[in-house]
Order: C-alpha cells, then structure tokens, then sequence
C-alpha cells in the first residue's frame, strides 16, 4: 500500500505465484538488456577475428613459395570478381518495347547523294561518348532535326565494329533512316520527309545519364577482368607443362 507508484506484475515460476513488485522487475530488465549488449559485442568480435582469420589466410597464399598456389589463388578471386560484375550488369538491361508500325522511307540516289554531302559538311554533331547510346542522346537528335533534316552522330571512344551497333541502335529509337557511316566513327541520320516531332523526345526503353555511367563503369570493369582471368589461365598452362617437363 506505500508503493501506489510502482507497478505490480503477477508472474508463475516452477507452478508457484509471485508478485513482482516495479523495482525488482526493473532489475531483472536491466540485466537482460545487460547480457543482450554482452552477446551483441561478443558476436561482433566474432565477425572481427572471422575477417582477420580470412586475411591471414589470403596473405599466406600470396606469399606461398610455390606459384601454382599463387596463381590458383589470383584466379579464384578473379573469377569471383567476374560473376559479381556480371549479377550488377543484369540490373541496367532494358526491356525493349514493341516496335510500333514504321515505314522507312525510299530515297533515290540523287536524295541520298544530297543529303550525303548536307551532313557530311554540316559542322554541328550529336556526340556518342563512353555511356554508349541512352536517352539524352536520341533528344539532342530530335532538338536537331528541329531545324536540320540530317544530323551526324560523332562516336568516340569507339571500339572495332560497334559503330554499326549504334547507328542500328538510333535508327530504331529515333525513327530515322541511316544515310552512311564513315570510316571515322561518324553517321549520318535523315530524319524521314514526313518526320513529326514526338511529344516524349527520350525513350522509355533508355537508361538515363548517370545509369549509364555506371553501367559503362562495370563493363570495363568486366573486360579488364576477363583479360586478367585469361592472362592467369596462360601463366598457370605453362608453369604445369614446365613442371611436366622437369619431372619427366
């Protein structure tokens, strides 16, 4: 009856009734959050000497006195870099719409010829960069063809053949109709006699400008990876049929 603030629980221990008064109950929920920081902590020292133990471990394959632990050691870690890259890859691939009913227009020689020699001496160009083909790229086309009927796509850097990729690439998204690709990495695109500018000029089916950095980021990534991996697949050929020879 003196303790009309502290609260009263009633609780069951091996079939007998005990009343806990607010000041024990306190207690015993202190020492339980005591003990479940104690396992917390412990648990993280856990994790700690698990990293180290890994550590000591890689450090003792790499300076292994025999190189095919060396190499075998390099590779696995290579190749387990590779499928990560490969998983994050998946996450940038765009589903392509259904491609809705165009007809490509048909030029005779002399249009082509024209349009050929208006884009070629043009000075202004849609640059293609590292991010590849996204959807700021087939805007600057449409703010282009705006004014101009041809509009030529500069690729740079560009690797040996991806060029046809692109043009392929633009055509399809904006509607147009290839005129030629120089030997310098440049297209040149007709925007079609009855062109009508859409009113959402980037694709849906795009990636935007910072995903595709990224993206670009992981490929090269992944080719530098692949190169690597074959390169420690030859080291490692030729280390066993020297061992095969001297053994021999």
């Amino acid at each position: 009856r003196f303790q009309d603030k502290s609260s009263v629980e009633l609780r069951m221990h091996e079939g007998v009734i005990k009343f806990d008064v607010g000041d024990e109950h306190d207690e015993t929920m202190a020492r339980k959050k005591k003990l479940d920081k104690k396992k917390a902590v412990m648990s993280k020292k856990k994790k700690l000497n698990e990293l180290r133990w890994y550590r000591l471990k890689a450090k003792k394959k790499m300076k292994s006195p025999n190189p095919e632990v060396r190499i075998r050691y390099k590779l696995g870690k290579a190749k387990r870099k590779e499928a990560w890259l490969i998983e994050k890859l998946r996450k940038y691939e765009v589903r392509k719409t259904a491609p809705e009913a165009h007809d490509p227009e048909i030029l005779t020689e002399e249009e082509m010829f024209y349009l050929k020699r208006t884009g070629e001496k043009k000075k202004h160009y849609v640059p293609v960069g590292r991010r590849g083909v996204f959807g700021g790229v087939v805007l600057n086309m449409h703010l282009h063809w705006k004014r101009h009927e041809t509009v030529k796509v500069v690729c740079k850097p560009c690797k040996l053949g991806q060029i046809h990729e692109f043009a392929d690439e633009l055509a399809r998204l904006s509607r147009g109709t290839i005129i030629d690709i120089k030997p310098n990495n440049t297209v040149i695109i007709y925007r079609g006699k009855n062109y009508v500018r859409p009113d959402v000029m980037s694709p849906p089916d795009t990636l935007s400008k910072a995903k595709a950095l990224e993206k670009f980021k992981y490929e090269q990534s992944l080719d530098h990876t692949s190169q690597f991996i074959e390169k420690l697949e030859n080291e490692l050929h030729e280390y066993l049929n020297h061992v095969a020879r001297f053994r021999k």
